[in-house]
């Protein structure tokens, strides 16, 4: 096991349901200064767990382990935090309690207090749902985030992106026929239409008409759905991808006592110093969003990653988008308040 756990006990979640001996799974790479003031949190998003953010992390680079103490919280529903797959009865399965990004940045504020007992945070990053979770640390807690970078992720669902999840989660609920009460009887087999779904999604119109999937070993389109999006999907259990679709779904940093659905109010509270980092052709968090949402907070730049890689333009794949990631970070990183 290659990470650690933080237990927060039995925890009330937002809808009002309790999650028994609920746990953080979570990874740190570096080491935490005497002053305690040199933490980089970076979220895990939909479906990735923290080998996926690795990518990011390394000597010489902006997140680099010498100089900072990098905290990488697992998504709940993940597999490795709190979810469907390793809760037992009855909250397994289809039976796992709605859990929001609102919960998911709560608990992820224990563990950085009460374990390390960390009261400043550099930077929160994240890509795409971990984006949201960065925009929701931002809104949650301005007097402990200094900056933020979220990466093709927004502060909230919008229609776009609400239309997608939906879409991707139907053909699950297709597999039982819609009734919400056979969801336990899915299996693995059933995510390869999700993946299908998705793979219009996760590029651009672009990237498939130049034919980038060569660079990565395909021949065809077809080869690449097959190999690439029905493969990873296929790897996830479906239980899991209903939680973390849900969380998704519902994504609005507003969505708390804090604002009472004021999400203007919500973005304006965000003091952090911001660099806003959509993906230019991302067909599903839409840059668009991610403008309007830079221009009502007080310290936000927007800077586009200027690609057709969709919203894989911050998944480290392509090497251009990780050079302006990892540049825009470091620039960032030196700015002060």
């Amino acid at each position: 096991m290659d990470y650690e756990i933080f237990d927060l006990g039995d925890v009330t979640l937002q809808s009002g349901a309790t999650l028994p001996d609920a746990f953080l799974a979570y990874k740190t790479y570096g080491r935490l200064n005497e002053k305690k003031d040199n933490v980089i949190v970076y979220p895990t998003a939909f479906g990735d767990q923290h080998v996926q953010n690795e990518w990011l992390i390394g000597e010489g680079m902006a997140l680099d382990p010498q100089k900072y103490f990098i905290i990488v919280p697992n998504l709940l529903g993940n597999g490795l935090s709190s979810s469907p797959t390793n809760t037992p009865p009855p909250f397994d399965k289809a039976n796992f309690p709605q859990v929001t990004v609102y919960d998911n940045v709560q608990f992820q504020h224990r563990l950085v207090t009460e374990r390390f007992g960390i009261q400043k945070i550099a930077l929160v990053v994240g890509w795409s749902l971990g984006g949201i979770q960065a925009f929701q640390w931002g809104a949650s807690y301005p007097g402990i985030v200094e900056r933020i970078a979220p990466i093709a992720g927004m502060a909230k669902t919008w229609p776009q992106t609400y239309l997608v999840l939906e879409g991707v989660r139907a053909p699950l609920l297709a597999a039982v026929g819609f009734d919400s009460s056979k969801l336990g009887q899915l299996t693995a087999a059933d995510m390869r239409a999700v993946g299908r779904v998705y793979a219009g999604w996760g590029l651009s119109q672009a990237f498939y008409r130049e034919g980038l999937y060569r660079e990565l070993g395909f021949d065809s389109v077809a080869d690449f759905m097959t190999g690439v999006w029905e493969d990873s999907f296929m790897k996830m259990d479906p239980h899991n991808v209903l939680a973390m679709l849900g969380t998704g779904i519902r994504a609005d940093i507003s969505a708390n006592p804090a604002y009472n659905g004021d999400f203007e109010k919500a973005l304006r509270s965000i003091t952090a110093h911001a660099y806003v980092m959509p993906g230019s052709t991302d067909l599903f968090c839409p840059a668009d969003d991610n403008k309007y949402e830079a221009e009502l907070m007080p310290h936000a730049v927007f800077k586009p990653i200027e690609s057709i890689w969709g919203h894989f333009a911050g998944r480290g794949i392509n090497k251009a988008d990780n050079q302006f990631i990892d540049d825009s970070l470091e620039r960032l990183l030196a700015l002060h308040h």
